[in-house]
């Protein structure tokens, strides 16, 4: 697994870089040499946080973790990853390396498979908005997230949504 480390407004130190890539190094397991992994860490309002990301085989895989040890944020953050995966291990084994799961299965009695059921489906008559719009109507509703179609972006389908710290943020679909 290659691991890119980036420091928004602060400066990483070489300690705590290879701190973050031997814990990373641990999910490289499920993943091989395949994926590039970005960590990234920051200084919020006292609070240390890491931000993990990274994509295999059209998996998006992301966590962060925020607390006032540098060193716990990036323990806190792996793990929740590897919680991902666990709970999702036999959904995930048919898109990621199939020999990862082989070993780990027989060993994992705290997860277990889990079912999605669907208990609503709703049609939605979208109209052509500005992303403003969506958010002032996301607000409106009450809700976290609002699927829209978007006129800044040339007509495509978008979706803005509240974010957990602060602001909101824009999905815009490429087809």
């Amino acid at each position: 697994m290659k691991i890119e480390v980036y420091g928004r407004k602060m400066e990483v130190s070489d300690a705590l870089e290879a701190y973050a890539v031997r814990k990373m190094e641990k999910l490289s397991k499920y993943f091989g040499d395949e994926p590039a992994a970005q960590v990234t860490f920051s200084i919020e309002r006292g609070m240390q946080t890491v931000e993990i990301s990274f994509e295999v085989n059209g998996m998006y895989f992301r966590a962060q973790e925020r607390t006032s040890d540098m060193y716990a944020s990036i323990d806190g953050a792996v793990a929740s990853i590897d919680r991902q995966i666990q709970k999702n291990k036999t959904k995930l084994s048919k898109r990621i390396r199939q020999e990862s799961f082989a070993k780990s299965i027989s060993t994992m009695t705290d997860y277990h498979d889990e079912e999605f059921e669907l208990v609503r489906e709703k049609v939605v008559d979208m109209k052509p908005m500005t992303t403003e719009d969506a958010i002032l109507q996301m607000n409106l509703l009450g809700h976290n997230f609002f699927f829209f179609i978007n006129s800044d972006k040339g007509g495509k389908a978008s979706v803005v949504y509240r974010r957990n710290a602060g602001g909101y943020g824009l999905l815009v679909s490429e087809v």
